[in-house]
C-alpha cells in the first residue's frame, strides 16, 4: 500500500469517528473564547471605588463571613468553596461556589458588588468532556485529541502532497531535458 492511500485512508476514516465529540469541543472552546467579552458566560470583574495602593486590613475570616452570608451561594463551610480569586489591583475577593454562583466582594468595605451566576466553568468542562463524567473526559476526549492531531498531520501531507510530486515531475523533466540537450 503506498503511503499517500495509507494517509488518504486514516484521514478519511478517522473523520467520522471525532466528530460529534469534536463539534462539543468546538462549540464549548468558542464560548470560552468568549467569556470576558460576553457576560452571560462570565461575570465582569468589578473594580472597588475605595480600592487603594494599601493593603485592606480586612482579614480572611471577615471575608468568609460577609460570603457565607450570600444565600445564592448556598455555602455553610469554607471548604465548600470551588475557589476564592483575590484581585488586589480592583480591591475585590471573588468568591466561586460548587453551585456555580460567583460573588464579587470589596475588600474594604465588605459589600457585595456583584452576585451572578457563572458558566464559564461550565463551558470549560463541557470542553474537556468533564461534564459528562470522567471516563468519557479520559476515554472519549482525549483519544479524540489525538486522532485531531493526526487528521491535522494527514490534511497536511494531503495539502502538500500534490505540490511535491509536481515539484518532483518538474525536477524529472529538467534533468530528462539536461541529458537530452547533451546528445
Amino acid at each position: 500500500m503506498k503511503i499517500g492511500k495509507l494517509i488518504r485512508d486514516i484521514h478519511h476514516w478517522a473523520s467520522p469517528i471525532v466528530m460529534l465529540p469534536l463539534g462539543i469541543m468546538i462549540v464549548a472552546g468558542i464560548f470560552l473564547m468568549l467569556k470576558k467579552d460576553i457576560e452571560w458566560i462570565q461575570p465582569a470583574t468589578q473594580r472597588s471605588e475605595l480600592a487603594s495602593a494599601q493593603v485592606p486590613d480586612t482579614s480572611l475570616a471577615e471575608l468568609y463571613a460577609a460570603a457565607v452570608a450570600i444565600e445564592e451561594l448556598e455555602i455553610t463551610s469554607w471548604d465548600q468553596f470551588d475557589r476564592i480569586d483575590i484581585r488586589s489591583d480592583r480591591g475585590i475577593a471573588k468568591f466561586i461556589a460548587p453551585n456555580r454562583w460567583e460573588a464579587q466582594i470589596d475588600l474594604v468595605t465588605l459589600d457585595v458588588l456583584s452576585l451572578e451566576y457563572r458558566r464559564s466553568d461550565l463551558f470549560e468542562q463541557i470542553h474537556d468532556g468533564s461534564f459528562f463524567a470522567d471516563w468519557i473526559k479520559t476515554f472519549v476526549f482525549l483519544p479524540v485529541g489525538v486522532i485531531l492531531l493526526v487528521l491535522w498531520a494527514t490534511g497536511i501531507w494531503l495539502f502538500v502532497e500534490p505540490y511535491l510530486k509536481r515539484w518532483q515531475r518538474k525536477k524529472r523533466r529538467a534533468g530528462r531535458a539536461g541529458i537530452a540537450d547533451r546528445k
